[in-house]
């Protein structure tokens, strides 16, 4: 039945990923009872990606604004049907309303209580790319996540991927213009602070979105254009940076 509902929603289907995550013991206590979760994607536009090859673009942000909203009313509309037919879930939106406490506390460290990119590798749809990046098998990083939790069970939970597959590939650490990550790889036991400086990109992202677009924003885009993976010849390049 969960599948039914999610494949009446992601429509066109090209356009997104989906899979099911065990998330035992890993969400925060207000979460208790919710110990598996729905990781959703969906698909950035090309054509603009392709664009950001000197930095964010006035489209890229309308862009990027309207994807996330987009997936906060998709997984509202989800959650709305799944409680319906008695399936007890919580839609987690993209991303944290600004002015909001939960932003002021995710200001301290620049993370959320509950990680889109922690369930959806979990629910075997990619890896943490060098720059922090989602990077998934199907779209690279050219993609928008959402996170739907569940109190039961599915019975469909995936392989959770476990460690980086960027292999030596270090393009997007040669693009970043904040020098945030060190190059070193991800895997479920490195924390991000690890490999990437989250803050060191917020503060260039800032300033790029000043300069190029006059928004008081955070918002770049230039290791998403730049990854080989999500391309057209993807496929081959996944093999070669594995």
């Amino acid at each position: 039945m969960i599948t039914d509902i999610l494949k009446s929603h992601l429509v066109p289907p090209q356009d997104f990923i989906y899979g099911f995550a065990d998330l035992k013991g890993m969400l925060p206590d207000k979460f208790h009872g919710y110990q598996s979760g729905i990781s959703i994607g969906k698909r950035l536009d090309d054509a603009i990606i392709d664009k950001l090859e000197d930095g964010p673009t006035l489209e890229y942000y309308a862009h990027y604004t309207r994807i996330n909203r987009e997936l906060a009313e998709l997984s509202r509309k989800i959650q709305v049907d799944l409680n319906g037919n008695g399936i007890k879930s919580i839609a987690i939106k993209p991303t944290i309303p600004l002015g909001s406490k939960r932003y002021e506390k995710y200001l301290e460290t620049l993370s959320y209580d509950i990680s889109h990119k922690m369930v959806a590798t979990r629910a075997g749809l990619g890896w943490i790319g060098k720059t922090d990046l989602f990077i998934s098998n199907n779209f690279g990083p050219r993609l928008r996540l959402v996170t739907i939790l569940l109190k039961e069970n599915p019975g469909i939970q995936s392989r959770p991927v476990v460690k980086s597959k960027c292999g030596n590939c270090n393009i997007c650490i040669e693009k970043c213009p904040a020098k945030a990550a060190n190059g070193k790889l991800w895997d479920i036991n490195t924390h991000r602070d690890e490999f990437f400086n989250a803050f060191k990109c917020r503060e260039k992202c800032a300033e790029l979105a000043r300069k190029k677009l006059n928004v008081d924003e955070r918002i770049c885009g230039l290791c998403i254009n730049v990854c080989p993976i999500g391309k057209s010849n993807q496929s081959s390049l996944l093999k070669k940076v594995s």
